[in-house]
């Protein structure tokens, strides 16, 4: 199982908190990182009858078909005061995989953030995230070669203040699939809820 400290947690916390999802420039979130904490994985043959679990593979990019996401993925991890990194805000959104989750396949939960607008470029990668429902399929091609099908098992949107830390990054006896960004009201330039997909590995091919 994954365990994490509760330094480890915050530090994940802030990893979903911090996705700049504004109009003009992101709500201004920052926190610095408490040393040493990050999300590891743990090698396994996976669940009996299950989708055999994957190594180490970066993810290279993302598509779901169901709302017509295909973006290529960069690395996302912690800026020089310790906030965490975002995408950058341009006319070619692109979302980000925070390096310090396990890599999508492994056994763990893999962490995926983008936004959901990008100031005056108009919709971000994930504008339409809130559309998924359970059943929808999310593809992650691997920088290996290889890819991840995942099942969406869920979709919650959440205040920001109540974010679900230990669902979104605790114990899981599967490699699952976190996509995440902003949703909810808006407030200035930002949004007050973050919107959670949680899925799960159904096919992975080498």
């Amino acid at each position: 199982m994954i365990r994490l400290s509760g330094r480890a947690f915050v530090t994940a916390a802030l990893a979903a908190l911090l996705v700049s999802c504004a109009g003009h420039g992101g709500d201004g979130a920052s926190a610095t990182r408490p040393s040493g904490t990050h999300v590891s994985a743990r090698s396994s043959a996976g669940p009996a009858n299950g989708p055999q679990v994957l190594g180490r593979s970066v993810p290279a990019r993302l598509r779901i078909p169901e709302i017509g996401v295909d973006t290529p993925v960069m690395r996302l991890g912690l800026a020089q005061d310790g906030s965490v990194q975002v995408p950058p805000i341009t006319a070619h959104d692109r979302a980000g995989w925070y390096q310090y989750s396990p890599t999508p396949g492994q056994m763990g939960p893999s962490v995926i953030l983008g936004h959901v607008t990008v100031g005056a470029y108009g919709d971000g990668v994930f504008r339409h995230l809130d559309r998924l429902r359970r059943g929808d399929g999310i593809t992650v091609r691997l920088e290996n070669g290889g890819s991840a099908e995942f099942t969406v098992t869920s979709v919650r949107t959440v205040a920001k203040a109540d974010f679900p830390t230990k669902e979104v990054y605790g114990d899981v006896d599967r490699p699952e699939l976190r996509l995440i960004t902003c949703g909810g009201p808006r407030s200035g330039d930002g949004y007050l809820d973050n919107l959670i997909v949680f899925a799960a590995l159904s096919t992975a091919s080498h």
